[in-house]
């Protein structure tokens, strides 16, 4: 055979491998396993650049896509994390740095020295937030007015009797002067006194030094004596009350979290000793960092850590999305623009990160920055 001859058959050749290798089917990449070990192979990859979801439920994300939306992927080896326990709870003000302004006997508002305080605003403890004028019926207040005329006339005429005393001094006994000028200073404090209850207005003082919570104060508005006009609270210094149905696991618990909430960690005061609704109150003090932000009456879920360990893969909070049908899926990237939903059960560590305790295997590629995009393709 000549050299041309040999030259031609051995092109032929390369080109029949090139074809078999085209022709067969692609295959997932190491550490793309499903839960029990089984390899995940990859269906033909569809001839578009466009964003789509394949028959078998995973997507096509083309790689100049990938980098648009920002995702990445993380190997997650199986590890041991603390066991963990959910309660619901809700924000509550601790009663020493905390507390509400009322009025003694009701009327109308008006206006403080600042103004009508507003929600948010920084007061200090005995500041004069608003003033409250009482109003009483028109037969307790003519009656009033009545007994201020005669402490008036009364006054008078014990002024003007000293006066006559005063002047014959040396001829009268001083006895009788100090006693006239007793009788007429306590006939002027009285009518003081009634005439103030005529127009009288209440201080309506900050009990604590804090932020206003909530206020219910407009000016002219009536308001009684039980209505509670401004909440004042500390926001260094709030509480946060969580139940559960277990009264023995406040014996368990020391330290807890906030899910979804950074920057606030709790920290146990005490279980109660008496069920409510048949749940068992337990109380943490949270310690919020500059930055972070409770409200009072807020609803949260808190995360507390047991001592019992549990196996699993430990991954960011937002790896776990939810699928179309309400079920937690994380997405394992199973070839260089392929991705793949693989159902799980999991359970919180903390606010950042969760424990995948069923249905992903260890090794496998797995999408913890942009899934919620990626769940999103249709």
């Amino acid at each position: 055979m000549t050299n041309r001859a040999l030259n031609r058959a051995q092109a032929w050749a390369c080109l029949s491998v090139l074809l078999a290798l085209a022709a067969a089917p692609g295959h997932a990449g190491p550490g793309a396993h499903g839960p029990n070990g089984e390899h995940l192979t990859e269906v033909d990859a569809p001839r578009t650049s466009a964003l789509s979801r394949l028959p078998d439920g995973s997507v096509h994300v083309p790689k100049l896509a990938q980098r648009r939306m920002g995702l990445r992927t993380l190997i997650a080896p199986e590890t041991e994390a603390a066991a963990t326990v959910q309660l619901p709870g809700r924000v509550v003000a601790d009663p020493n740095a905390s507390g509400q302004v009322q009025s003694a006997h009701g009327g109308r508002v008006e206006p403080g020295p600042k103004g009508l305080p507003v929600a948010g605003q920084q007061v200090r403890q005995g500041e004069v937030l608003a003033w409250v004028r009482h109003h009483a019926d028109p037969y307790a207040l003519a009656a009033q007015q009545a007994q201020q005329a005669e402490l008036r006339a009364a006054r008078e005429v014990a002024e003007q009797r000293l006066q006559r005393l005063a002047a014959l001094e040396g001829s009268v006994p001083r006895k009788d002067i100090d006693a006239a000028r007793i009788d007429a200073q306590s006939l002027a404090e009285r009518e003081r006194r009634i005439g103030a209850s005529v127009s009288a207005r209440e201080a309506l003082r900050a009990p604590v030094s804090g932020v206003i919570a909530s206020v219910a104060l407009k000016a002219g508005q009536m308001v009684d004596s039980r209505d509670t006009l401004v909440e004042v609270i500390d926001p260094r210094r709030m509480l946060v009350e969580a139940t559960t149905p277990d009264v023995q696991l406040g014996a368990q618990l020391a330290q807890a979290s906030l899910m979804g909430i950074d920057g606030v960690s709790l920290r146990l005061i005490g279980a109660a000793r008496a069920l409510r609704d048949g749940v068992l109150p337990l109380t943490f003090r949270a310690e919020v960092k500059q930055g972070a932000m409770l409200a009072i009456g807020q609803p949260v879920t808190v995360v507390a850590p047991l001592s019992a360990k549990r196996k699993g893969i430990v991954l960011p909070a937002e790896a776990v999305v939810r699928s179309p049908a309400n079920e937690a899926v994380v997405w394992i990237k199973t070839g260089p623009e392929r991705y793949l939903p693989q159902p799980v059960q999991f359970q919180p560590l903390d606010s950042h990160t969760v424990l995948v305790t069923q249905g992903l295997s260890a090794d496998n590629r797995v999408l913890v920055q942009g899934a919620a995009l990626v769940a999103q393709i249709r």
